[in-house]
């Protein structure tokens, strides 16, 4: 028997309070950098152990760390003086039946195809030192490992939260972000943006920092017409998601006067000496949101399989998302799992709807669905069908 609670707490939903703010850091931040590389090892594991094994083995790839380097950005070129030094730790299994499995391999392979792939203005060998150094991991649990057969067992007493739907601010900050970074289509634009929004009543206030690229900007007159393009390209993108007013601000340090502009070389702050880690940044649902429930655990980089920290949070949203389609206005899911224990079978699963308080029956039915279909979320995160930060 599962233990499922829900209820209808008397709780002002987001929306309807004065005050919201959302954060989301983006692709090239160094926190982010640290999130997709920790991601893509992990699911570079993955696919060995599977193709070797038939199943995922025993692994938890999400230690990253990034000490930022040191660059020379000038109007229409620059260098980097000294390289981000990356460091991969965390564990996995390297030996199986005296089989060696060649995990520093794929760790750093993985690390810089992701790199190569997020960061479109570096010289990988000049931007980046990658250093590994992950620890063995036990081969004797392989057997907690394989989904296709049993419910993994809980790793930990943890727990992991989600919620839906999104808020106007947090649709606005996430796809602001994600549009910069994807179909705006300006070279000078560089990777590491991050996007701070500000609710107050009806009035939005969107502050974005944006990392200009030196090579593609050759004077400060082209650096303030770029600046104003991206701001009126950002004003038409956010003006159809929202009917609340939308005020936009770009790089605020700016001192025009003094020549003084967010200027890099490689399109993130991590060449200026701005360091990383891994769960640091955007929580599982992209987002850092100090209005609503969260969990400050690192989603990223953790083994799919029986990682609480990882299959919880993943699922909690899910669950939280398919409830508010039924027509909750807002829905709070907090999944907490015992060490040892089914993955299939929290401890609580504590699922708080705002709104019609008809939904109770629906909101058991989906919350069992998603706890039956544990196992679905380990696939999604072996195939990347699902983002972590």
């Amino acid at each position: 028997m599962k233990s499922i609670v829900v209820s209808f707490p008397e709780i002002i939903p987001i929306e309807k309070q004065k005050i919201e703010l959302v954060e989301r850091k983006g692709l090239g931040h160094p926190d982010s950098l640290c999130d997709g590389i920790a991601e893509s090892v992990s699911r570079a594991l993955c696919a060995e152990y599977i193709e070797r094994y038939g199943r995922v083995l025993h692994h938890n790839t999400d230690q990253v760390e990034l000490v930022g380097g040191a660059a020379r950005p000038e109007y229409g070129g620059g260098e980097m003086i000294k390289p981000v030094y990356i460091l991969l730790s965390g564990r996995a299994t390297t030996l199986v039946d005296n089989e060696r499995i060649p995990v520093s391999e794929i760790a750093i392979d993985a690390a810089r195809n992701y790199l190569k792939n997020t960061l479109k203005n570096i010289e990988l060998d000049k931007f980046a030192e990658i250093d590994e150094r992950i620890g063995m991991g036990s081969a004797d649990l392989q057997h907690v490992f394989d989904y296709r057969c049993n419910i993994p067992k809980s790793n930990d007493t943890s727990f992991g939260v989600g919620y839906a739907p999104l808020s106007d601010l947090e649709k606005i900050v996430l796809e602001t972000e994600r549009y910069i970074n994807g179909k705006l289509g300006m070279k000078e634009v560089g990777e590491d943006v991050k996007v701070m929004g500000l609710r107050n009543g009806d009035d939005i206030k969107l502050t974005v920092a944006a990392a200009m690229v030196s090579g593609h900007i050759p004077d400060l007159d082209y650096y303030i017409s770029t600046i104003e393009k991206l701001h009126s390209k950002l004003e038409k993108f956010t003006s159809g998601m929202t009917e609340r007013n939308v005020d936009i601000y770009i790089n605020t340090a700016d001192d025009y006067e003094n020549d003084c502009v967010y200027l890099t070389f490689t399109g993130t702050s991590a060449e200026q000496g701005d360091d990383g880690s891994v769960g640091r940044g955007n929580r599982a649902n992209g987002l850092i949101t100090p209005y609503r429930p969260v969990s400050l655990e690192a989603t990223s980089g953790k083994n799919p399989i029986n990682h609480i920290g990882k299959i919880y949070n993943l699922l909690s949203k899910e669950i939280a998302e398919d409830i508010a389609e039924e027509g909750a206005e807002e829905v709070h899911v907090r999944l907490m799992s015992q060490i040892g224990k089914p993955i299939d079978h929290p401890m609580i699963a504590s699922i708080n709807i705002l709104g019609d308080r008809n939904l109770k029956k629906k909101a058991i039915e989906i919350t069992n669905y998603w706890l039956e279909n544990v196992t679905k979320i380990t696939e999604m995160c072996v195939e990347g069908k699902v983002t972590t930060f």
